[in-house]
């Protein structure tokens, strides 16, 4: 009896031991999950797709099975994305009665608004009407423009001088809108000789996302032009090197009448975020929330456009570093942590959906978030997690100055890891935990570095470390705990501009520091989503949820909108910023 006794107080404290041990993230369960969502067989997992749909099927299915209650709709959040556009039938071209053909002769562009111009031509040069310190430039002085075509060429009359003045006024955008505010009814676009060489339309590119040019917008070849200047004595190729060769704006109004009909329909697909949540155990601080995601989204097939580093190639773009290994690690923290017992505050598993197409999934979660956002504490961001340079030896944990506490938690965690963990303090990064940010939550964005295989179609499974990747994991999921688990929230604080630089290629002499809604929900303007403290908005009384409807008096619809008003300020300068908010249109006097 006694030794049957003791043989149960030993299993029992066999049991109890086992019991006892952590679980931790699993190299085994990492590849699983890779290694299906970057096959082949969900080519590249492409945001509206029916093998993206299968990913976040998978995605769901394994935190379902993990012990999580799905949230939103059972488990998706749906959102639209513009993946692609459609001429229609009624695309017409016509200059007195002489007619031309599509995609051939001309185009439309992809932002171009459907409609129908009958009205004479203005050329108007290079369509600029800048006034800066370094140039002054008017294409419009002397002409009438009002209810009429305006053609003029693409980039800019100093094709050889990479530091031009004119630079950040020639993206097409801006000039489509200079010649709108002219009273223009629509705009044709000639690619000059010292541009491009070959006399070719340019591709319909997708910008994904829903803002038309306001007018319809079409490019024609050269020889298409050479046809409507012909009664000028001007050839175009003449007057692109006339213009370039003086330095002098060069207008006139053609002879004769275009009519010309443009149909541009965009093509949408549903995508899905994937939620689910792990409740919290404490009943005082499960109504406080962190958010663990990633995006599980990639490039499809690649091909122009699709940001791929290979355009030329139409291949299986499996993005296993990039984001495969992120969502992996999304959904062993989820089993680890379900395992382990849910933890004080309750936590939010993510895999966004189209971070290629501009961080549109978390931008779209944090404006329609399951709970309130004022209840999200924290937000941990993996993106790019399985690839390990040796010699580097490192990750970066970028965020660590979005909380007074960032810092302190990490170097707690950091002691016997094989790798160093670099501390980034900035807020904003071009990843998903960016709309975290500019909504005031701390952030913490884990990343193992970019790679040459980044966005290519060798972007695979086998070129991962998944050992390295789970003591990361390890790492992050320490890190959680301790957020979670803790008597009080993290502290936010600003660290690093809101502004999201450089989205739109462009460089502004002046900022209003704020983070614009890049994903052009609001169809009424444009809306703040984060003011920059002590930056010129915040001075002049502006606050996020702010709409901008206007600078200066002219019209802001847009992002390219904002950016091309903000481009025509100068530094010191003192405007006007019509914003509507609670309904309420509200003047603000804001000095840059």
């Amino acid at each position: 009896m006694k030794i049957l006794f003791i043989s149960f107080l030993g299993l029992f404290l066999t049991f109890a031991t086992v019991a006892q041990q952590p679980v931790k993230i699993s190299p085994d369960e990492l590849k699983k999950h890779v290694g299906f969502l970057a096959s082949d067989s969900l080519k590249g997992r492409k945001p509206g797709t029916p093998e993206a749909g299968v990913a976040a099927r998978y995605i769901l299915r394994n935190l379902l099975e993990a012990g999580l209650e799905p949230l939103s709709n059972e488990g998706f959040q749906y959102f639209d994305v513009v993946t692609g556009v459609d001429l229609g039938e009624k695309n017409t071209f016509a200059f007195e009665e002489n007619p031309f053909e599509l995609m051939t002769d001309f185009v439309p562009l992809a932002f171009s608004s459907s409609g129908a111009v009958d009205a004479p031509v203005v050329f108007a040069g290079f369509g600029f009407d800048m006034n800066q310190d370094s140039i002054e430039w008017n294409d419009y002085a002397g002409i009438n423009v009002e209810g009429k075509w305006v053609m003029f060429f693409r980039a800019d009359p100093e094709p050889d001088n990479s530091e031009s003045a004119f630079i950040p006024f020639s993206d097409i955008r801006s000039k489509i809108l200079t010649a709108k505010d002219k009273g223009a009814s629509g705009v044709l676009l000639i690619t000059p000789k010292s541009m491009e060489k070959e006399d070719k339309l340019m591709p319909l590119v997708v910008e994904n996302n829903e803002v038309t040019a306001g007018i319809p917008a079409i490019n024609i070849t050269r020889a298409t032009a050479d046809q409507l200047l012909r009664s000028t004595g001007f050839p175009v190729d003449s007057l692109d090197a006339m213009i370039i060769r003086e330095k002098q704006p060069k207008s006139f109004e053609l002879n004769g009448t275009l009519s010309a009909v443009t149909e541009v329909n965009q093509e949408k697909h549903l995508t899905v975020n994937v939620v689910a949540m792990l409740k919290g155990s404490d009943p005082e601080l499960s109504d406080q929330y962190l958010v663990v995601g990633g995006h599980y989204d990639h490039l499809g097939m690649g091909g122009p456009n699709s940001g791929s580093r290979m355009p030329d190639t139409n291949a299986v773009h499996n993005g296993a570093d990039d984001n495969a290994s992120g969502t992996a690690m999304v959904i062993e923290l989820a089993r680890t942590l379900a395992a382990q017992g849910a933890p004080a505050r309750s936590i939010i598993f993510v895999a966004f959906s189209a971070e290629e197409m501009g961080l549109l999934g978390s931008k779209y979660f944090v404006d329609n978030a399951p709970v309130p956002a004022n209840a999200i504490k924290a937000m941990f961001n993996f993106d790019m997690v399985g690839r390990f340079d040796k010699e580097k030896n490192s990750i970066s944990v970028s965020g660590t100055g979005t909380s007074v506490e960032a810092d302190s938690i990490l170097l707690r965690y950091e002691k016997d890891l094989p790798f160093t963990v670099v501390h980034s303090p900035d807020g904003y990064g071009p990843s998903d935990h960016a709309a975290f940010y500019a909504a005031n939550i701390p952030v913490f964005y884990f990343n193992t570095g970019v790679h040459t295989d980044y966005h290519t179609p060798f972007d695979d499974t086998n070129l991962l470390d998944f050992d390295s990747e789970a003591r990361l994991g390890d790492f992050a999921l320490a890190v959680i705990e301790s957020v979670a688990d803790a008597p009080n929230s993290l502290v936010f604080q600003e660290s690093g501009s809101k502004v999201a630089s450089g989205r739109t290629g462009r460089k502004l002499k002046v900022t209003l520091g704020i983070m614009p809604d890049f994903a052009g929900s609001e169809k009424k303007g444009l809306r703040v989503d984060g003011v920059t403290s002590g930056k010129p908005a915040e001075r002049g009384g502006m606050i996020k949820g702010d709409v901008i409807t206007s600078i200066n008096g002219l019209k802001v619809e847009n992002i390219y909108e904002y950016m091309s008003r903000l481009s025509k300020l100068k530094h010191g300068q003192t405007i006007t910023v019509e914003v509507l908010r609670d309904d309420k249109v509200e003047v603000l006097l804001i000095q840059l």
